[in-house]
């Protein structure tokens, strides 16, 4: 019964019913693979984004710790944790200045920081691996605090260890250093 007519008649129409459920049983069969295909190749596509840019991270990470200068010797502190106290006492016009307790303790803890014993001029250094000596300076005590040294006042002297000394927000803090400012 199945008769080709090339005079334009619909082939179908001349198809057994079966004929016709199962090419339309095999047309959805094509689209379904078709779909599935196409998520294959998103899935593919997903994984090899997401490859490539854990590898482009951990290759830049590793460019960064490669490329880095070294810190030279003369700046490092030390090596290893350390806690130490220096004092620091700040005089305005022959009045002694309080220094807030908890000064650099928050949400992130920094290495120089002051707690309730601060009344009595207590500054913390406390760190736990390399310390550079940018990081252990009077300065960094100040930017802690969101102070400027210098709102204290004019005409500032400082003292460390009972010597003058001019290095200011420079000075590199040690143990158990007395560290003075005076202001007009």
């Amino acid at each position: 019964m199945n008769k080709q007519i090339s005079n334009g008649v619909n082939p179908q129409i001349l198809l057994t019913k079966k004929e016709r459920k199962d090419l339309k049983r095999q047309g959805k069969l094509e689209v379904k693979e078709a779909s599935a295909q196409k998520r294959r190749l998103k899935k593919i596509a997903s994984w090899g984004l997401g490859g490539g840019l854990t590898v482009a991270l951990i290759g830049g990470l590793i460019w960064y710790v490669v490329t880095r200068p070294p810190v030279p010797e003369s700046d490092i502190v030390s090596r290893g944790a350390f806690h130490w106290h220096p004092g620091l006492t700040i005089y305005v016009k022959g009045e002694q200045q309080e220094i807030p307790a908890n000064i650099g303790i928050g949400a992130v803890h920094r290495p120089i920081h002051t707690h309730d014993d601060s009344g009595q001029g207590i500054v913390h250094m406390e760190f736990q691996g390399l310390a550079r000596k940018q990081d252990t300076t009077l300065g960094q005590f100040f930017e802690n605090w969101n102070k400027d040294m210098r709102s204290f006042g004019t005409n500032m002297k400082m003292t460390v260890n009972g010597e003058e000394n001019t290095e200011y927000g420079n000075y590199v803090m040690g143990d158990k250093d007395k560290i003075e400012l005076r202001f007009d």
